[in-house]
């Protein structure tokens, strides 16, 4: 991480060098130098930008050296078709969400790095990004109320927003969707949601999950 900070003020001095100097070649004359300073520095203050907003990014996601559990979800049914998701993050309070349907899925934005990134030992990094329900049945999936929570607030921009708007800019940034597939929602049923490097994971821990994921092969077939 220090390289990363070490590399932003070493172009943030680069953009300051080529603005001074943009300025001296314009007082005397010189277009087509100012010119040249201009755009180096315009270059020098993106990179150092881009620079500052991966050392934001890293610090604000969760860091991803190998499959590891990074949540659980315990469902308590409240009414027909509705249940109660208490989402449970180590070192963070539980959350409590109200989900319709019968299936539910979690979703996390997910950074790798490839050349010539890599070259900085960085970690792929990962944050919560929903949780949602919806119904098996299609036609209810239609016409029912869908319900999907944020889990994470939406930052104004981020390496992954860059990433994906921009990626000529990101040179290195693999920014995309892990998304657990749909799992049965049920009383009492738990899973922990396990994260790789490039997909997310449900796995029922209790009997009630995984007699509702029994039940719900059985009908899939």
């Amino acid at each position: 991480m220090n390289l990363i900070i070490g590399i932003s003020l070493l172009f943030m001095l680069f953009a300051i060098f080529f603005l001074l100097r943009t300025v001296s070649c314009a007082r005397r004359g010189h277009i087509l130098r100012a010119g040249g300073s201009c755009i180096s520095c315009v270059l020098s203050a993106a990179l150092a930008g881009v620079a500052l907003l991966l050392a934001f990014s890293y610090y604000s996601y969760g860091r991803l050296t190998s499959e590891k559990v990074i949540s659980s979800v315990q469902f308590r049914q409240t009414a027909s078709d509705e249940y109660e998701a208490r989402l449970m993050i180590r070192g963070e309070r539980d959350r409590l969400f109200h989900l319709r349907g019968n299936e539910w899925q979690l979703d996390a934005r997910l950074i790798n790095w490839k050349p010539p990134a890599t070259i900085l030992g960085l970690d792929p990094i990962y944050r919560l990004e929903r949780l949602s329900g919806r119904f098996s049945e299609i036609d209810r999936e239609r016409t029912e109320i869908r319900t999907v929570h944020a889990l994470s607030p939406d930052p104004y921009l981020d390496i992954w927003t860059v990433a994906r708007q921009f990626p000529l800019l990101t040179p290195g940034v693999d920014a995309y969707y892990g998304s657990a597939t749909y799992v049965p929602m049920s009383d009492g049923a738990r899973y922990d949601v396990s994260l790789s490097r490039d997909a997310v994971i449900a796995r029922p821990v209790n009997n009630a999950a995984r007699e509702a994921v029994g039940r719900w092969g059985t009908a899939q077939e």
